[in-house]
């Protein structure tokens, strides 16, 4: 199992302490000192659309007008930051987020 996140994010701390409590094997990417993969953007955005780009940001808050209206892919490769965070990809599945439904899937049947 794959997961993108940051590693002082309190959301991608749970989902990993919770996935790796229910016995996954974690391989983690910290989109800050790791950076993200051109394809693995391309790859999320087809999943999640507009959803993968986190607007609550600071990040966000802070990107001129000409800048939010930027291609959104190249826009997450300048700033990976920006990215809604964790991606966990397991078993050729993505999910984005760690909500209810998130842990449901990932946790459930691992316990």
């Amino acid at each position: 199992m794959r997961v993108w996140g940051l590693k002082n994010c309190d959301t991608c701390r749970k989902a990993v302490k919770a996935l790796e409590a229910a016995g996954h094997g974690i391989d983690y990417v910290d989109v800050r000192a790791d950076g993200v993969h051109g394809g693995d953007l391309e790859r999320f955005f087809a999943a999640f659309g507009e959803a993968l780009v986190n607007k609550r940001s600071t990040t966000w808050r802070g990107l001129s007008d000409a800048e939010r209206a930027g291609d959104p892919v190249q826009l997450l490769a300048a700033h990976p930051t920006l990215m809604k965070r964790p991606v966990i990809e397991a078993d050729g599945q993505l999910t984005l987020g760690w909500d209810a439904k998130t842990q449901a899937k990932w946790l459930e049947n691992h316990a």
